[in-house]
């Protein structure tokens, strides 16, 4: 009797444990399902509204990129070619001084940070505002800025603002050069083949130029190449500095504000600046002071675009906002003469 019962309680027993290892392996399962990677329709719409933000910010990066440069154009073709100013380093100049003086009071005032982790940096001395290792690291991004922006300049000076446009469209194919020289990047072949199309349509466009200006021509050129190398520099540098936009900005200018300084004293262009006679001209003073803001702007929306979408899409940017900056230069500065059916002369 007694064994009996041992034997029903042993086996009430066995059979507790079976289901609770039952329920445990149940509940195991169902950890291991929730761990499982489904298809939340919550969690797609907002990965989904992530991701379109994101598209979103670019694009109007772009657009803003666009109608900053329509505009800085046509102020400094004003500058050079209205008023006849000779001093392009001048105005490359005040431009960098300006983009200094925005971006300290904006830092001082606590507005912006120079750094992507947000570290607001308490220290009010200019010098100190960024490592001196940073400084170093961002160097050849300055140069290749310097360097661009003297000769984007210079380009505008001896050719009218239509032909500039059209000749600064081969810009992309600069651009997708320097990139795989750089980075090895490789785009695919229908890209390739938009990059052609763009190529053929200013070779047309300039075909028939009857203003041909070989020294304009070269400096166009040249700037081509100086933007395509500061473009790549910027996508190629600027992620590995741990700077953000506003930072490499900062960089650019305490580097290349000295060394502007230094040329256009020892080339005699303060002197030259101080005697032109339309230096105190409310007209000429309004349209240097619009051209420094502009280039801060722009120099924004650059650093912004390549840095939100690539080197490549700043690029094509500037070739669709040259319809618009060809339309106005057209209007405001008149166009190239151009015939349609009987040859160049």
């Amino acid at each position: 009797m007694d064994s009996t019962l041992k034997f029903k309680v042993t086996d009430a027993q066995s059979h507790r444990d079976k289901e609770l290892v039952g329920v445990g392996a149940l509940a195991m399962a169902s950890e291991k399902n929730q761990k499982l990677p489904v298809s939340d329709p919550l969690l797609s719409d907002e990965t989904h509204k992530k991701a379109s933000a994101i598209t979103t910010k670019g694009a109007q990066a772009a657009i803003s990129y666009m109608l900053t440069a329509v505009l800085l154009v046509l102020f400094n073709k004003a500058a050079l070619s209205s008023y006849n100013f000779p001093c392009v380093n001048v105005i490359t100049l005040f431009q960098t001084l300006c983009s200094c003086s925005f971006l300290y009071a904006m830092k001082l005032w606590k507005i912006i940070s120079f750094t992507t982790d947000e570290l607001q940096n308490t220290t009010k001395n200019p010098a100190t505002l960024v490592p001196f290792r940073t400084l170093v690291h961002t160097l050849p991004l300055a140069l290749s800025y310097l360097l661009y922006m003297l000769v984007s300049m210079e380009s505008v000076r001896g050719i009218s603002v239509p032909m500039y446009t059209t000749l600064r469209r081969t810009t992309v194919a600069f651009t997708m050069i320097v990139e795989y020289v750089l980075t090895g990047k490789k785009h695919s072949p229908s890209i390739v083949a938009c990059v052609g199309i763009i190529l053929l349509g200013a070779f047309v466009a300039g075909a028939r130029d009857l203003s041909f200006d070989a020294y304009a021509y070269a400096v166009v050129f040249i700037a081509n190449i100086c933007t395509a190398v500061y473009l790549a520099s910027i996508a190629h540098i600027g992620k590995s500095s741990g700077l953000n936009t506003f930072g490499l900005m900062w960089c650019n200018g305490i580097i290349c504000a000295p060394i502007l300084l230094f040329w256009t004293s020892i080339r005699g262009d303060l002197q030259v600046t101080l005697n032109f006679p339309y230096l105190f001209f409310p007209g000429f003073q309004v349209v240097i002071l619009l051209s420094c803001i502009l280039a801060f702007l722009i120099n924004y929306c650059v650093f912004l675009n390549t840095t939100l979408n690539s080197a490549l899409t700043q690029t094509i940017c500037g070739n669709l906002k040259d319809l618009l900056t060809i339309g106005l230069g057209w209007v405001l500065f008149g166009g190239l003469p151009f015939d349609f059916i009987s040859p160049s002369q």
